[in-house]
């Protein structure tokens, strides 16, 4: 008489599931890492060339736009209806409204506040709670709430640095350069700009259930993105710029094709596959420990005014109130999905969403 075939062990599972997809973890740290490292590029260049910063992201998405069409082709396969082109066309003004805000607070605030304002979009995860929540504590996602405005507030007094972080000691010998903390006043611009960024996100994932129409309809998004800040990008330049630097960028430059490629592209389908494959969203506190770890290498790489510790401990409290913000109860949890939605800002509510076409 043959024996049953031995079940697999629990631990045996909780061995091998964590192998699959360690190459897709890798591709994640490294596109972030390039996306970040395109950010530093991006100000060192523009802040020293004294452009317009909105006018140099309007000509890295041009390019960043053709690349999308010829990838994706959303002019072939099944014809997208009105219901979904349109809401992309108008996500395409979100985005353009973003760059403007995002490149504005990049000069105002530099890289790292700039970066670290991208997850202020934490906060349409405590306004979808309130509004749409069920059996939710809102006294804990009021207190993420606080506990991140707690950290930008930090961060806009200059605790990242070394000359504002209180609990550093100088050397007699060291000398620390001087600059002016940037102040909450100018954090909004940032903090505004990734608000926006993860409504643009909420709507294309309410826009495109499958996986393949998103990427179409991004085409479409980015293609919109262009068209809207075509005349902001022209009208800046010409307040801002004098005749002789209206046609001075230096377009083969790292700063350009590095914004182009993985600032703008590349970054794109690390998100994607990020969300789709390893379940880590952009407004998360795991996909903020990997931007923390990438932002200390490049303040240290490039020696400015930066202090670990101070930045160690305003990413743990905006971390802790990520966390917090956006969390579901985890006697209540729903599917991944659900989850996942809710941490980027996601509306929940009780209709039922039919299958979108493809």
């Amino acid at each position: 008489m043959m024996s049953p075939k031995p079940a697999i062990s629990d631990d045996r599972l909780a061995r091998s599931s964590p192998v699959r997809p360690a190459p897709l973890q890798v591709i994640h740290v490294l596109g972030n890492s390039m996306r970040i490292w395109s950010v530093y590029s991006l100000y060192l260049y523009v802040s020293s060339q004294e452009e317009s910063i909105v006018a140099f992201i309007f000509t890295c998405l041009v390019p960043a736009t053709i690349i999308f069409l010829v990838l994706q082709k959303p002019w072939k396969g099944r014809a997208l209806p009105n219901s979904q082109v349109v809401p992309t066309v108008v996500n395409g003004g979100i985005m353009a409204l973003y760059y403007v805000l995002w490149g504005k607070g990049l000069l105002a605030c530099g890289p790292l506040l700039a970066l670290l304002g991208e997850y202020a979009g934490a906060v349409l995860g405590v306004l979808s709670a309130a509004l749409y929540g069920r059996n939710v504590n809102l006294f804990k996602k009021v207190g993420g709430l606080a506990a991140m405005l707690l950290s930008y507030y930090l961060l806009s007094n200059g605790w990242a640095t070394r000359t504002f972080f209180p609990f550093y000691s100088s050397g007699a010998e060291e000398e620390v350069p001087v600059k002016a903390a940037v102040g909450m006043k100018d954090m909004v611009v940032p903090l505004t700009a990734g608000i926006l960024s993860a409504l643009r996100r909420v709507i294309a994932r309410r826009i495109s259930l499958k996986n393949q129409l998103k990427r179409r309809l991004h085409a479409i998004t980015v293609a919109s993105a262009t068209c809207f800040l075509f005349p902001v990008a022209m009208w800046d330049t010409i307040l801002g710029s004098t005749s002789d630097s209206i046609v001075k960028f230096q377009f083969p430059s790292w700063a350009y094709m590095s914004t182009i490629l993985f600032g703008i592209v590349f970054a794109f389908y690390v998100d994607n596959l990020a969300e789709e494959r390893l379940h880590i969203v952009f407004s998360s506190p795991r996909h903020l420990m990997a931007t923390a770890c990438c932002i200390i290498l490049m303040e240290t790489l490039y020696g400015f005014n930066f202090s670990v510790l101070g930045f160690l401990l305003c990413t743990a409290i905006l971390g802790f109130g990520i966390y917090q913000a956006t969390s579901l109860d985890r006697s209540k949890r729903g599917t991944p999905l659900e989850s996942h939605e809710l941490s980027n800002g996601a509306f929940h509510t009780d209709l039922p969403v039919t299958s979108l076409p493809s």
